[in-house]
């Protein structure tokens, strides 16, 4: 936990220690980095307030570094909870996005949804693979790459991805999107879908301006196109 607020850090020690979840408490970004890059965590809150960095530029940085060790869900737990703030934060990798102030059963609800659906994608099988001619998704990797090149994107754009390409040919609305990859318990931030599908875009689609792999149906939804005429 990234938290410059030493009161809240240690009523969510405290609370989360008899459900099971042992804690580690950092007050800045210089110290998180640290922290990080000497141990294996299985999720990082992260304030966006915080004394030497701003939370945002620090979820990107984390999320480079994960590029190349296994990758770790991110909770961002800020005051900062307008809209924008959030669509921003989930863009840059986040997870989740807590705003302040928050129930504990409310945190700990989300924690637990974030951990299931990254205990599943590591309980993948090594060969589960997913081939669309050019395009391959390598789940037990949470590896995409295009004609061979690794395309990165962020955990939940990787999961996003991986919903609609195992519903090929089905249309998906972004409700249906938000519950496959965020859980029951998430908001309903419509819109922060649409900017992960841009995203997963620019990674994987010749043209943004003519996508012809995930096709948006209007008032509807998106599709992944089983047979793109790209990679015929």
């Amino acid at each position: 936990m990234i938290e410059d607020d030493g009161r809240l850090a240690r009523m969510v020690v405290e609370f989360l220690k008899p459900h099971g979840l042992a804690v580690r408490h950092v007050e800045d970004a210089t110290s998180g980095f640290a922290a990080f890059k000497s141990n294996e965590f299985d999720l990082i809150l992260l304030d966006l307030m915080l004394p030497d960095a701003d939370g945002m530029d620090v979820c990107a940085a984390l999320k480079r570094e994960m590029l190349s060790r296994r990758d770790v869900p991110i909770i961002m737990i800020t005051a900062r909870g307008d809209l924008a703030d959030r669509v921003v934060g989930l863009e840059l990798g986040a997870d989740d996005y807590l705003p302040k102030p928050f129930e504990p059963r409310e945190l700990l609800a989300r924690i637990r949804a974030v951990l299931r659906r990254a205990a599943a994608d590591r309980g993948m099988p090594a060969a589960d693979v997913m081939r669309f001619g050019r395009l391959e998704i390598d789940r037990a990797a949470r590896q995409v790459k295009l004609d061979r090149r690794l395309r990165p994107m962020t955990s939940l754009q990787f999961d996003l991805l991986v919903t609609l390409a195992k519903n090929a040919g089905r249309v998906l609305s972004r409700d249906q999107l938000r519950r496959h990859t965020r859980g029951k318990s998430a908001d309903a931030f419509d819109r922060s879908i649409d900017v992960h599908i841009g995203r997963i875009r620019a990674a994987i689609e010749d043209d943004c301006g003519s996508p012809a792999r995930i096709v948006t149906v209007r008032n509807v939804g998106y599709v992944f196109s089983k047979h793109s005429a790209k990679d015929a």
